[in-house]
């Protein structure tokens, strides 16, 4: 089995909370900045995106935070997606200190919205291989 997709990111001072942790909605950022990058890479730009008339749309997420982050930290954020038979999927992500430790694993349900009809399009994974160069990486 491959790697998942995943980007570095390194923590900044501005980031972090009064004790020196990484703010609990960065983990969000990052979450978004790993889904958005594997996106890219697999050919699907927000401007495709809208111009094919969907958006993505987050419907649920959790964060399990395991190990703090700390200023200065380099880490790396992976982004899988799980494809069902209905409406939505998963997203699983993990966000991993250079040594190998697990700092935070991000699990959200996702979908993709038919822009002008406001409601979700049945097998949003099917739409955006369709859109994508590298479909593969979906």
């Amino acid at each position: 089995m491959s790697e998942p997709f995943s980007v570095p990111v390194t923590v900044r001072g501005y980031e972090t909370d009064v004790q020196g942790h990484l703010n609990q909605s960065v983990y969000l950022n990052y979450a978004e900045h790993a889904r958005w990058s594997l996106l890219r890479a697999a050919g699907i730009t927000q401007a495709g995106l809208i111009g094919s008339g969907v958006g993505p749309v987050a419907l649920e997420t959790t964060i399990r935070y395991l190990r703090e982050l700390l200023a200065g930290d380099e880490v790396e954020v992976s982004c899988g997606f799980e494809w069902g038979e209905g409406k939505t999927f998963r997203i699983q992500q993990t966000i991993r200190k250079k040594d190998g430790t697990v700092a935070a694993e991000i699990t959200a349900v996702g979908g993709l919205m038919n822009l002008s009809e406001r409601r979700l399009v049945p097998n949003p994974g099917e739409v955006l291989k369709e859109l994508a160069t590298d479909p593969a990486l979906l």
